[in-house]
């Protein structure tokens, strides 16, 4: 699917079920334009649940992680975006830290969070997996369609086209 951001925002920004997320965070994937359903991680300065989510094989899916904007951590790095990129998931937002930068620009996966940050997270395998998840002015909620190109990110109830 071909789309651009301000042109769904133009069509179906008047629809109760239509999100526009605040501007808080970066790219840092290489794939600045993506889509897919769903699926959501609430964690904190822990990323056992995202290597487990990741490691499934999916078909056009976003996994959106609420990592409480911690700036003490990364959530995600270079292992786990080129795992992600293999098993077919289309993009990852972080509410939350990366590292690994330059490995991440060059893996074709969409990648979103807060900033970067050197350490590695815990490994307790603490947190909440398909749960509401609310940051950025918008509510994640598990097959739910998100939308992100250079100007930004929209989440639907329904596709959008």
């Amino acid at each position: 699917m071909t789309f651009t951001t301000a042109d769904l925002c133009d069509k179906h920004s008047d629809e109760e079920h239509f999100q526009i997320a605040e501007p808080i965070l970066k790219n840092f994937g290489g794939n600045i334009v993506f889509s897919g359903q769903i699926s959501t991680l609430k964690v904190f300065e822990d990323n056992v649940l995202v290597r487990q989510v990741l490691e499934e094989k999916v078909d056009n899916r976003v996994l959106v992680i609420d990592g409480g904007g911690s700036h003490r951590c990364a959530l995600l790095g270079g292992d786990l975006a080129n795992i992600a990129y293999e098993n077919g998931w289309q993009g990852i937002i972080i509410y939350g830290c990366v590292r690994d930068f330059v490995e991440l620009s060059q893996t074709p996966i969409g990648i979103r969070a807060l900033r970067t940050h050197p350490l590695k997270s815990h490994k307790h395998g603490i947190g909440d997996r398909d749960v509401l998840i609310t940051f950025g002015g918008i509510n994640f909620k598990k097959n739910h369609y998100l939308y992100a190109d250079h100007d930004g990110i929209i989440v639907s109830e329904t596709m959008l086209s």
